[in-house]
């Protein structure tokens, strides 16, 4: 089977994430926790179109429908993007951008690879730390760091712009009914006589009686959660986490003016590939909850899976992209609650003080305790 995101329908609608100024026609912003939009240039504010309050507004998508490529043309848009030949990134600029660095991995991208058609995001986790925020936590996760080099530190208090970027996602909706069997295992104990310095000795040893068991288990899985992009390493993603999705607001371009958006590189089938594998673990501890007992044995488990629905969302990341002596390190900030992700450099410098300080309070501490 292909996937829609390889071969979507021959029309597509072109998404738009431009909002000209009522007062003076610059470019508005979203603006992280304001819900508006603000023109940075006269000041006017423009209220975002307000929004379902409930998340269940945001309509789910059939799987099955969109595997066998029988989307609507309303579900698929179109967007210019920019494809990064350091990290294989496809991040959307706007149509007069004919160069920018990547956020990802601050390399130069000049490279024009045309319109990209996808499936149109169904939900948005708008930002609510603004760009300060985000630094703010940033240069608290780096000041943290042991043995950093000082320019790490100065990077940081040079006050660098970071990168506002909406994440790709997929979340999967699925019944599940499974079928299993192992056995239940119980512990019990028999006196035992055993020798000991050639005296008999009574004690208690733990045994193990093991029972065939069998049944079915359930669960309603809502909203498993899959990285769409490859732009990232995948414990930066998951040290973001947890994300609050019950914040998610429907799709609108709006909260989107002034921020950028990485096009998804994970197609849809491999997603659910992924969020089977999720689905089974939680599946598995079920199972083991079911038989019961002291401890458990699982032989096989058979899962019927129905009425799968998914929705393409974006999430919210500050990203910081910076080169030092030849290599790229990235910092990243959950736009929700400012957790913090990162690669560093360590300071040789710093390292071989610390170990020559170490060796010199060892030696001072043995000469101590040899003289006392």
């Amino acid at each position: 089977m292909t996937t829609t995101a390889a071969t979507p329908p021959a029309k597509t609608s072109t998404a738009e994430h431009r909002f000209p100024c009522d007062t003076c026609g610059a470019d508005l912003r979203y603006e992280p926790g304001a819900r508006a939009l603000n023109c940075d240039y006269c000041g006017n504010s423009q209220s975002v179109a307000p929004a379902a309050p409930v998340v269940s507004a945001i309509r789910e998508l059939d799987f099955a429908k969109a595997t066998s490529g029988q989307l609507s043309r309303e579900e698929m848009e179109e967007t210019r993007v920019l494809s990064c030949a350091g990290c294989g990134a496809q991040v959307e600029f706007e149509p007069d951008i004919h160069a920018a660095e990547c956020p990802f991995c601050a390399t130069p991208v000049v490279t024009d690879t045309g319109r990209h058609r996808h499936i149109k995001p169904r939900g948005v986790l708008p930002f609510v730390l603004n760009e300060g925020a985000a630094r703010d936590a940033m240069s608290d996760w780096l000041g943290g760091l042991w043995f950093a080099p000082s320019k790490l530190q100065q990077y940081a208090r040079k006050g660098r712009r970071m990168q506002g970027i909406y994440v790709p996602y997929w979340t999967f909706d699925a019944d599940t009914r499974s079928r299993y069997s192992g056995e239940r295992g119980t512990v019990y104990y028999e006196t035992v006589t055993v020798h000991r310095d050639g005296k008999p000795e009574r004690r208690q040893v733990a045994r193990i009686r093991w029972s065939p068991a069998s049944g079915q288990v359930a669960r309603a899985f809502d909203d498993v959660l899959v990285l769409a992009s490859k732009s990232l390493p995948k414990h930066f993603t998951e040290g973001l986490e947890p994300w609050d999705l019950g914040g998610l607001q429907p799709y609108s371009p709006q909260f989107l003016a002034g921020f950028r958006a990485e096009g998804y590189q994970v197609l849809l089938e491999d997603g659910f590939v992924e969020a089977r594998d999720k689905m089974d673990e939680i599946i598995a501890r079920d199972v083991r909850f079911a038989i019961g007992g002291d401890q458990q044995r699982i032989h096989d488990i058979d899962t019927d899976v129905r009425d799968v629905t998914f929705k393409h969302v974006l999430l919210p990341v500050w990203m910081a992209a910076y080169k030092y002596r030849g290599k790229t390190y990235r910092c990243v900030v959950n736009g929700r609650s400012g957790r913090v992700q990162g690669e560093r450099p360590y300071s040789a410098i710093k390292i071989a003080f610390a170990v020559v300080l170490g060796l010199i309070v060892a030696a001072a501490m043995g000469y101590l305790w040899a003289t006392t």
